[in-house]
């Protein structure tokens, strides 16, 4: 190899072959319809001059980085971690890396992680949910990056999405519940400010009572940050109600395990005294005792799709503006008819 290799430049490149730089950066990126006499004359002459492409020169002229940015809100829940880990496998195929940033469901720390991101240079991004500031949707128009969200299905024509309901499967839980023969909810729910999936939960569960006639009193519902510790106090506060719920949903398995794990310190037996659900089937959902009733969050197909549609976007493919996939009801052992009769609704 030539001694002077690392100097050597794309013009070095070109005034050896004869063409111009813009024909050997068509070459070295690999552009359509370039042709093999020009080819073979562009190689011939980085083979003699022993030219190492510059990493950062090629992302300039190709607009093309190799990376993706995610931002989620937290990756202390396991469901999020599960779509990284699939999103990531995937993106390796087509020799992209993932760059990640969390922001706590703060949507102003959102803005500033997607910045960041985009000045520590990525080909595209990816969002959890509908609810996003202006802001953050000004950044991908000015800097032209292309996006996707993921984990709802509202139809919107400014943010391109692929993910599920979360209000219907939770409306189906809660029927469940009530052709069970249950008449009195509590409701264990995450923060809904700045998370559309919660709010979406929430309102799934509030509109299958509201249908069987059923109130869900204010005091009912008990709002809490994610955590078992959190569901286990949600738990505690719904217990001293008069009279006591004889179901509670919850807005997410994790929450869900926090308040099996008070009823069975309070010695209050689930499903007998207790019909528990949660929402997003984590692996750990059917090695409780009794397995936990949920609704199964396709974490892994979001991820892949996710890889799958946006690298189509980033090479300009068309793709569809909104896919929704299926996030199933899953019926286990925490859910069975009140023992005790209840007051007819």
């Amino acid at each position: 190899m030539n001694r002077d290799a690392k100097r050597t430049l794309l013009q070095d490149v070109a005034r050896e072959a004869g063409v111009s730089t813009a024909s050997v950066s068509r070459v070295l990126n690999r552009a359509p319809h370039v042709s093999e006499r020009l080819r073979n004359r562009v190689e011939a002459a980085i083979d003699s001059l022993g030219y190492v492409p510059d990493g950062t020169a090629r992302a300039l002229a190709s607009r093309r980085i190799g990376a993706i940015g995610a931002l989620v809100p937290t990756l202390d829940n396991p469901v999020f971690s599960a779509m990284i880990d699939s999103l990531e496998q995937r993106l390796k195929q087509y020799d992209c890396r993932l760059l990640i940033a969390t922001y706590r469901y703060s949507l102003d720390e959102e803005v500033e992680s997607l910045r960041t991101l985009i000045q520590q240079g990525i080909d595209g991004a990816v969002l959890i949910g509908h609810d996003h500031l202006p802001a953050t949707l000004e950044l991908f128009r000015r800097h032209e990056v292309p996006y996707l969200t993921c984990w709802h299905s509202e139809e919107d024509p400014d943010w391109p999405s692929i993910g599920f309901d979360n209000a219907a499967p939770a409306r189906h839980l809660a029927e469940h519940l009530i052709d069970l023969g249950h008449r009195r909810f509590g409701v264990i729910s995450a923060p809904v400010d700045g998370n559309d999936r919660a709010r979406a939960r929430l309102a799934g569960f509030r509109q299958a009572l509201e249908t069987a006639g059923l109130d869900l009193a204010d005091d009912h519902v008990v709002t809490v940050e994610y955590g078992i510790e959190e569901g286990a106090a949600a738990f505690a506060e719904l217990m001293r109600l008069m009279p006591r719920p004889t179901a509670i949903l919850c807005g997410n398995d994790v929450l869900a395990f926090g308040a099996m794990f008070a009823a069975a310190q309070a010695g209050i037996a689930i499903p007998d005294d207790l019909s528990i659900t949660g929402f997003d089937d984590l692996p750990q959902s059917r090695f409780m005792h009794p397995a936990l009733t949920t609704v199964a969050a396709p974490s892994a197909e979001v991820g892949r799709l996710v890889a799958d549609t946006l690298v189509a976007r980033i090479r300009g493919d068309q793709t569809p503006h909104r896919q929704v996939l299926e996030a199933r009801v899953v019926l286990r052992g925490t859910t069975a008819p009140p023992l005790h009769e209840m007051e007819p609704a």
